[in-house]
């Protein structure tokens, strides 16, 4: 499983709709991916959610990001993560060249 953090932007119509059942529909699109939503927030910034998600692959991040968007109007962009310990390993690698 790769983790993932999905950023969502409420739009104009999106915020009309704020719903606890939307965000279980969020829940049930990532879990019929194969994913687990591990944790949302309410955030202030340029974005209004994130959430962290474990999911198969990039795959099914695309697809889970496309169909909340789908469902809820909020628009969603996607990050894969790494551990930083792993971050390190790998870069570290690479600086040893």
């Amino acid at each position: 499983m790769t983790t993932f953090f999905l950023f969502g932007r409420y739009t104009s119509e999106s915020i009309k709709k704020i719903d606890a059942k939307r965000t279980k529909k969020a829940e049930e699109i990532i879990s019929g991916y194969g994913g687990t939503l591990k944790w949302v927030y309410a955030i202030l910034g340029d974005d209004d959610l994130l959430f962290m998600v474990e999911l198969p692959g990039i795959g099914e991040a695309v697809q889970a990001s496309l169909a909340i968007s789908k469902a809820t109007g909020i628009a969603i962009r996607s990050a894969p993560a790494v551990p930083v310990a792993l971050f390190d390993n790998l870069a570290q690698e690479i600086m040893q060249e």
